[in-house]
């Protein structure tokens, strides 16, 4: 039996697949990789107005997340009714069984990064987004991109303080979210304080394990200072604070009972968490 593949989690490139590649992708490269950097530049007109810099820096740095997924809804809008040889050539790929879908990991040993999957071929639309002198667009056999799945939780840590910088903490002071979203990050100058991940990737696999690595690290990881604790709390929901003042045994406490209530095969469950973290989002926005 196949097991079933993560969200954004690279699909095995098999035979048939590297077929259909062969067959509707490869004959033109300079026409793929000019269409994508058409996509390319009608997300960056829509985004680079709209979203702030990141650690200091104008777009496009740090926005790999937000392009990806803004040229790959445009590419399965324009799909629907393809208009041109490369569209034409990508919606018969996509009909005869071809992966057509977003992937998201670690690159190359250095930093996460999100892309697009067309059977055999890696398209990095946001190739620019950590070094941003590097072209927009690039485009590799998947065997060759260097993109590989998060394996585990010291995987996505490991990474994280790399590329980020990041200090990583325990996350007693959400403990609702402590199941899903384990780690509490900070990274000076790049990111702002907060929980991770919360990708979809991230949290299935949180789930695949039923939350096993997340009760390890919540039991074994730092707590966060209590400046830090200070100022992250006054930005979250009043509901979603720690009951108590045994915050670590309280995040543990709600990761077994959501182990035991079975918790991790519940869309419904996870589905309110996601709402609860986005609420979370919203009002520190607000501060």
């Amino acid at each position: 039996m196949t097991t079933p593949l993560l969200p954004q989690q690279i699909a095995p490139v098999d035979d048939r697949q590297s077929e259909l590649t062969r067959r509707y992708l490869t004959g033109d490269h300079k026409a793929l990789f000019g269409y994508f950097m058409a996509l390319r530049a009608e997300t960056d007109r829509h985004l680079a107005s709209a979203l702030p810099a990141v650690g200091g820096k104008p777009y496009p740095y740090g926005r790999c997340e937000e392009i990806t997924r803004d040229l790959f809804a445009r590419l399965a809008q324009r799909l629907q009714r393809p208009d041109c040889a490369v569209e034409q050539g990508l919606r018969a790929f996509a009909d005869a069984g071809g992966i057509l879908r977003s992937v998201w990991g670690v690159l190359r040993d250095q930093y996460f990064q999100n892309a697009l999957q067309l059977g055999g071929l890696y398209v990095d639309v946001s190739n620019d987004t950590v070094v941003v002198t590097k072209p927009k667009i690039e485009i590799l056999p998947i065997d060759a991109c260097g993109l590989v799945p998060v394996r585990d939780l010291d995987h996505f840590r490991r990474t994280a303080q790399a590329y980020w910088g990041a200090e990583l903490y325990a996350n007693h002071l959400v403990p609702t979210l402590a199941p899903l979203l384990p780690i509490l990050s900070v990274s000076p100058g790049k990111l702002a304080p907060g929980l991770q991940s919360a990708c979809d990737y991230m949290i299935a696999l949180m789930r695949l394990d039923r939350f096993r690595q997340a009760e390890a690290w919540l039991a074994e990881g730092p707590p966060p200072p209590e400046a830090l604790t200070a100022s992250f709390l006054a930005g979250v929901p009043a509901d979603l604070h720690p009951l108590t003042g045994q915050r670590r045994e309280e995040a543990l406490l709600v990761c077994r009972r959501a182990q035991a209530a079975g918790c991790w095969g519940d869309d419904g469950w996870r589905n309110a968490r996601v709402l609860d973290y986005l609420r979370l989002l919203r009002e520190a926005g607000h501060r």
